[in-house]
């Protein structure tokens, strides 16, 4: 099909400049939509810097910022993830998912590709399509180059302002035993090291380039570290190192000796995990985007966020292991025991004796874990939020990524798309707010006297007094504004389309390529077909009782290179939460595309 014009408020990176697809005929274009909370999506962004690099001459990439959350489609949010992320092409705000609906998008993140001559020629939907984008593009380029239409040079890219301060987007913190404050400083991949007033820096450890380089505090590097902890004391000693880091973009955890400044890979690859091992030696295993990491005793080490695959690992120090603690790896809220339960992008721990309290993003949601079951205590469903005080149950917050018990026993939490400091008590289940107006608040530290806030979009850490009273805030409830499939209650045929790349295959010598698995929110909506199976065309029955719901549906394929003589294997995965809504006379097919064309 002809690709729609580009409609939104606000464009990026383009000097103010609006871009239209009708000027970039003779150019392949890229679209990405994408939200900034979405750990998939900035997986994406990582993903494409190197074909941007590869094709920069035919190739313009163009960022659809299509917003889950009712905070990320502000300009100034979105202007603030374009900077924190490092995103170096052109950005459509796209508030109201015009340009979105126009692309029958039905999943974040997904990649459009538009040819020189101004026709949709490929859709993805997920993450891992990095090499398959790479070979369809190359087909594009040899055939308009062929035909004579395809036109080189230029580019769209008008790079913002850079703004100077001591900290980028900073997102956790913790304190030493002597006071002082370490700070993870994330935009520049450092850590820092401040006096106990939190405004005099000591030293910081990474030279401020990004990568993962090991050595002296000040020529180490990392990638947009997040989530700090430090470990006890005769721990510490065996292991030769303090602090422990998430190295979010570096999928790696890293270890800092407080003494000598010398910094040191311990868990992880550098690869992504896609579909591999989850326990074993630490440094043989895949992680994926650890967001933040806590030392838990009644665990036995340290329990680590995978915000990128929905799961806790447990990582142990001392044996230098690490394996899978909770979690399937299924995007979502289930409470229960902890291999069953489904987390939504967790990204903040706090340690309250045998409780260990979570922040899950993606479901706006304070969770914890005790005596081996996880529980909810404010939360719904990966689609509602907002900011409401009162009962617990009525209670919402909007993305909160950070959470710390105070000396009270009541929990803070980082309502970090509310831009406010929550208190839960778990005593009279109730929430207030403690303090609103804050520039996305991303982590919590309690002090002697005070409650450390780590106030990422503004740059800095800010101070609030652990006597401060709550208040009621009586807020409105939002709910994800993506727009609903239509389907006709009863029996529907679910279908993924899955086209290997160019030079690939699916590859079932060794079992099924493909793998769908099928559930709904809530569970009642699905009458029958749900569960896991190997084809990806399934028929299921939907209640007729219900109006609406959400279809929960994850997509895998393996495909191998067709010709190689050591053929290199890819998969590809994705998780949908699919708004649905019935309709008499609706229809009676659902498609959704993980890689090709419909």
């Amino acid at each position: 099909m002809r690709a729609p014009e580009l409609s939104g408020d606000v464009w990026l990176n383009t000097g103010g400049k609006q871009v239209r697809l009708a000027e970039l005929r003779g150019k392949i274009v890229l679209l990405d939509f994408w939200t900034s909370g979405c750990i998939n999506c900035l997986h994406v962004l990582d993903e494409l810097r190197p074909l941007e690099e590869e094709f920069a001459d035919v190739l313009v990439t163009i960022g659809v910022h299509s917003p889950k959350f009712l905070h990320e489609g502000e300009a100034a949010a979105i202007e603030a993830a374009v900077r924190r992320y490092a995103v170096h092409h052109p950005v459509l705000n796209d508030p109201d998912m015009r340009t979105w609906s126009q692309y029958a998008v039905k999943a974040w993140p997904t990649l459009v590709l538009v040819d020189p001559a101004g026709y949709v020629v490929h859709v993805a939907a997920g993450e891992g399509h990095a090499e398959g984008l790479r070979r369809v593009i190359g087909e594009l380029v040899a055939e308009h180059e062929a035909k004579g239409t395809l036109r080189r040079g230029g580019s769209l890219y008008v790079p913002a302002e850079e703004q100077q301060a001591e900290l980028a987007f900073p997102s956790k913190a913790v304190a030493t035993a002597e006071g002082r404050i370490l700070v993870a400083d994330t935009a520049h991949h450092s850590v820092v090291e401040f006096a106990s007033d939190g405004e005099t820096v000591v030293r910081r450890f990474g030279s401020g380039g990004r990568g993962a380089a090991d050595g002296a505090f000040d020529i180490a590097t990392f990638a947009e570290p997040s989530g700090l902890t430090l470990l006890p004391a005769a721990v510490a000693e065996q292991v030769g190192y303090h602090l422990l880091v998430a190295d979010t973009a570096g999928h790696l955890l890293r270890g800092i000796n407080l003494i000598n400044g010398e910094v040191s890979t311990v868990a992880g690859t550098g690869n992504q995990w896609r579909n591999g091992e989850t326990d074993g030696p630490a440094r043989e295993i895949d992680l994926t985007s650890p967001w933040d990491v806590a030392w838990w005793e009644p665990a036995g080490g340290v329990v680590v966020a995978m915000a990128g695959n929905h799961t806790l690992d447990l990582f142990d120090p001392v044996k230098g292991t690490i394996s899978r603690y909770a979690g399937t790896t299924v995007e979502g809220l289930r409470d229960g025991a902890l291999a069953e339960a489904f987390f939504a992008q967790t990204s903040g721990l706090a340690v309250q004796g045998n409780r260990l309290w979570l922040a899950d993003a993606e479901t706006s949601a304070l969770r914890w874990i005790e005596d081996g079951e996880v529980h909810t205590a404010v939360g719904t469903d990966l689609f509602s939020f907002g900011h409401r005080d009162g009962d617990a149950d009525d209670a919402l917050l909007q993305h909160p990524l950070g959470v710390a018990a105070l000396p009270d026993g009541t929990i803070a939490v980082a309502d970090t798309y509310n831009g406010a400091i929550r208190r839960y008590d778990p005593e009279s289940r109730e929430v207030a707010t403690l303090a609103n107006g804050l520039a996305e608040p991303s982590g919590l530290l309690v002090t002697e006297d005070a409650l450390l806030v780590v106030e990422s979009a503004a740059h800095q850490l800010r101070t609030l007094s652990l006597s401060a009273d709550g208040t009621q805030h009586a807020g409105d409830a939002h709910a994800v504004r993506r727009p609903p499939s239509v389907l006709a209650p009863g029996e529907v045929e679910l279908s993924v389309v899955f086209t290997p790349p160019p030079g690939e295959k699916l590859d079932d010598r060794f079992g099924p390529s493909t793998r769908l698995e099928v559930s709904a929110s809530p569970p009642e909506l699905l009458v029958d077909g749900g569960g896991t199976g190997t084809e990806l065309t399934r028929r299921i029955t939907l209640a007729e009782g219900h109006r609406e719901g959400v279809l929960q549906v994850v997509a895998q394929a393996a495909s191998c290179d067709s010709d190689a003589e050591h053929p290199v294997c890819r998969v590809t995965r994705q998780d949908w939460g699919v708004p649905i809504r019935f309709e008499d006379g609706g229809p009676g097919s659902l498609q959704l595309i993980l890689a090709g064309t419909a």
